[in-house]
């Protein structure tokens, strides 16, 4: 398996720290509203990530941060606190601001079927920790106090760029939404560790300064480091993370631990709205409930954010959403098809030696990087040759279920079917019954007219080669 790590820039085998064990490490939310589709994108891909892990029989040691304090309306120190400014707007306290959109976060990761992480650490439970953290930086020589604050001096630290591949000759002032000029700074890059703010609406006693908050860099490192061991396998987010997030979250952690912090970084692209970035002023801006609103189904809303390859851009489009809903029902037919279908012929050599070809494509496709779209075309070639098997009556139950077993391994990475057979109400089954003697008697009229009170019912019936199919519509 070979992943594209951000810091060497290229395919690296992946091999974890520990055999059969995956520390993984995600960059969560910042709970000030609600979290949009293009954060659920870099989400579902780490989840798609975790479940082919597991798929391979790793043991996945998932965590993912919740950020309620500390995460700058900048990215960086200055500006005001994302918590608080929504604090503020809504007249409730910033714990009553992270309550609720916490709380909706985890119904959208609900909702499009994410595994839950062994952990999600709030920040603000973990300010002890990154007090020693601090300390342990002060103690080394890496960061200085100044009126309260402490910073972070990324003079002390030669490799600081070596994520983002910025030479500190290339960083300037301004850089990565750095725009005011601190005179407590040695450098205006040199970045927070402790902010001393006796307004903050959240605030705690540091050695520092009475009153005062963490840095939102400090805090991932700290939650990482506690939770998963000084070093990691695996850590991801979107490309805006990379530079000054993770960038600063290597130098603080390298710097206490003297220990690498994470082996490989993995970014996902931005995803567009029509071809334009998303944002609230352009009227683009979508949460999954929006686009669940707008009478999207949570599986076609998933679907299409995994479908794309991680490391390109995704357009999201109604077109787009409207060929990931098609897509989708084609799959749930596909297995409500196998399922039903009752066909007793010779069993098919030749279709058990494609599900283990596709099984090999849609690995090895995996393996390359997690080339999600090249594993559904193996498996889109699975369908083809399964249905026109069925149409030829060239298949037999123990064919069927193997096609079933197959599609359900798969997507137990991919995380779309999970098909439940539903119970038909039996009155729509006898009309189904009733429907079909008419048809075998050639009695079009009345097999039309039991069609037509099928549906009044909910259903539909579709004649296939295999059989008559009830549906739901």
């Amino acid at each position: 398996m070979k992943l594209f790590n951000t810091l060497t820039r290229k395919k690296e085998e992946f091999k974890p720290l520990k055999e059969g064990i995956v520390t993984m490490y995600n960059c969560g939310p910042t709970v000030y509203w609600y979290a949009h589709i293009g954060n659920f994108r870099a989400y579902i891909f780490a989840d798609v990530l975790r479940r082919y892990l597991e798929y391979k029989d790793y043991k996945v040691n998932q965590v993912m941060n919740i950020t309620d304090v500390g995460h700058m309306t900048s990215n960086a120190d200055e500006g005001e606190d994302k918590m608080e400014v929504a604090a503020k707007k809504e007249g409730k306290t910033p714990k009553e601001i992270a309550e609720f959109y916490t709380n909706a976060f985890i119904e959208d990761w609900k909702i499009l079927n994410l595994e839950e992480p062994i952990k999600r650490p709030k920040a603000s439970e973990h300010i002890k920790d990154m007090l020693n953290t601090v300390q342990i930086l002060l103690d080394k020589g890496y960061a200085y106090e100044a009126n309260g604050s402490v910073y972070f001096e990324i003079s002390k630290f030669p490799e600081y760029g070596k994520l983002s591949h910025n030479t500190m000759k290339d960083l300037k002032v301004g850089a990565g939404g750095r725009v005011e000029k601190n005179s407590d700074k040695k450098n205006q890059l040199d970045f927070a560790l402790w902010i001393n703010d006796d307004k903050h609406l959240m605030n705690w006693k540091s050695p520092w300064s009475e009153k005062g908050y963490p840095g939102w860099h400090l805090e991932c490192s700290v939650m990482a480091n506690k939770y998963l061991g000084k070093t990691i396998d695996i850590k991801t987010g979107g490309v805006d993370n990379i530079f000054p997030h993770h960038e600063c979250e290597i130098a603080q952690s390298e710097a206490a631990n003297d220990v690498p912090y994470s082996k490989y970084y993995i970014h996902t692209r931005h995803l567009i709205i029509d071809g334009k970035k998303m944002s609230k002023s352009v009227g683009n801006f979508y949460t999954i409930k929006d686009l669940i609103k707008r009478g999207r189904s949570p599986k076609a809303i998933r679907y299409l954010l995994l479908s794309a390859h991680y490391r390109s851009q995704l357009n999201l489009t109604e077109e787009s959403l409207d060929s990931a809903e098609k897509t989708v029902t084609n799959l749930l037919n596909f297995i409500g098809r196998i399922q039903e279908t009752k066909i007793e012929e010779r069993y098919n050599d030749d279709l058990k030696e494609k599900i283990n070809e596709v099984k090999l494509r849609f690995e090895n496709s995996m393996d390359d990087d997690l080339n999600v779209p090249e594993a559904l075309s193996a498996i889109f070639d699975l369908i083809s040759e399964t249905n026109k098997a069925i149409d030829e009556k060239k298949i037999n139950k123990n064919n069927l279920d193997e096609v079933y077993e197959a599609m359900m391994k798969f997507d137990k990475v991919l995380g779309i079917l999970e098909h439940k057979k539903e119970k038909i109400p039996k009155v729509v089954l006898d009309l189904a019954n009733k429907r079909e003697e008419a048809r075998q008697n050639k009695n079009w009229k009345e097999a039309d007219k039991i069609r037509d009170e099928i549906k009044t019912l909910g259903y539909i019936i579709d004649d296939s080669s295999s059989g008559p199919r009830l549906k739901k519509v």
